[in-house]
């Protein structure tokens, strides 16, 4: 038996003397620890909910089995998504991700928003009274400028992977044809605002099966031991972004202090 073995099983015994003492001397122990946030899971169930909430919405939108009202969907709007993600977004900031940490906490607060809409005693629709041209364009600029922040997130998710860019490219066309459907019901342009309003559900609808498609990865990624190709796109920006990256602007002020 060697030194260290003898003097590790002495520690772990408890049978080591001050004697023992100096032996130890000759002896270092280096502790190896992980960065916290490296011990942390995906977020699965704030993409599931994204999905699952975005699906069941653009179900509405393309009017399959004659649905429109989508008061039901509160539930996914205010819980799964406006909870769930809002929730499983933070574990991200952890992890130090502020592009999944930003972008699943807005889009949970969106549908937790819009998901207000629908809701009876906040009286949002009975507050215009029989005005719908002013509540029609009133969500149509509330969407409008949710698509303009969505643009943000496409151009982010370049570096990412082609599945993550599918989804905020689809949702960038359903957000933006959504606006248009109710400005045009505003004017009074019902057949076109269908139109639009289908479109934007079928836009939607790829956006969500992307969304369970990113899931998949994930579960068999943690659960089994393979995952899904998501078209990995950042070796084509590594090089450039380790070389131009710009230094944030907090990190300037510190440097500078």
């Amino acid at each position: 038996m060697s030194d260290t073995t003898r003097i590790v099983k002495d520690v772990e015994s408890g049978h080591i003397k001050d004697t023992d003492v100096q032996s130890l001397r000759g002896y270092s122990v280096q502790v190896v620890t992980q960065p916290f946030g490296s011990t942390i899971g995906s977020p699965l169930l704030a993409i599931g909910a994204f999905a699952t909430t975005l699906t069941t919405l653009s179900c509405a939108l393309m009017g399959f089995r004659g649905l429109s009202n989508t008061d039901v969907f509160v539930a996914n709007f205010n819980f799964i998504a406006g909870v769930g993600m809002v929730i499983s977004a933070q574990w991200e900031l952890i992890r130090g991700n502020s592009f999944a940490y930003t972008t699943l906490s807005a889009f949970g607060l969106f549908y937790a928003g819009f998901g207000a809409l629908d809701v009876p005693f906040l009286g949002i629709s009975e507050a215009y009274g029989s005005d719908t041209a002013q509540y029609n364009n009133a969500v149509g600029f509330f969407v409008l400028l949710w698509s303009v922040f969505n643009f943000f997130f496409l151009i982010g998710s370049l570096t990412i992977n082609l599945v993550y860019i599918g989804i905020y490219f689809f949702v960038q066309l359903a957000f933006t044809l959504v606006s248009a459907s109710y400005f045009c019901e505003a004017d009074g342009n019902s057949s076109t605002a269908a139109v639009l309003q289908k479109t934007a559900g079928a836009f939607a609808f790829i956006a969500g099966m992307l969304g369970y498609y990113a899931v998949g990865h994930l579960m068999c990624q943690q659960a089994l031991f393979f995952d899904f190709p998501m078209g990995d796109t950042s070796r084509f920006f590594r090089k450039k972004l380790n070389n131009e990256r710009p230094i944030p602007q907090h990190q300037e002020d510190e440097s500078g202090a």
